[in-house]
């Protein structure tokens, strides 16, 4: 006796389901793969600006006490005496809003 061989005919909605199927699994874990990628990209780039950020607030900080010590009385008044001037405080007039 002699097996025969049964071969069911697919219609063309089950050929699209099987291919979308197969597409689908072949391309799920490659995205996946791409998007973790570019997120691991950014958070580097994002670490990097974090640490430009916090360099540039240490030398704003720097930059405002300097300004601070260069603005102090005691700093005026050596830079007048060294340049041969006097410090007259009646002359000093204040303006108020």
């Amino acid at each position: 006796m002699r097996k025969v061989k049964k071969r069911i005919k697919l219609g063309k909605f089950e050929k699209l389901l099987y291919t979308f199927a197969i597409v689908l699994t072949v391309s799920l874990p490659i995205s996946i793969v791409f998007s973790k990628a570019t997120l691991s990209q950014i958070n580097f780039e994002v670490e990097k600006v974090k640490k430009e950020i916090a360099t540039q607030t240490k030398t704003n900080q720097s930059l405002s006490m300097k300004i601070n010590e260069l603005a102090s009385l005691d700093k005026i008044e050596e830079v007048a005496k060294n340049e041969g001037l006097s410090y007259n405080n009646d002359n000093i007039k204040t303006v108020e809003d």
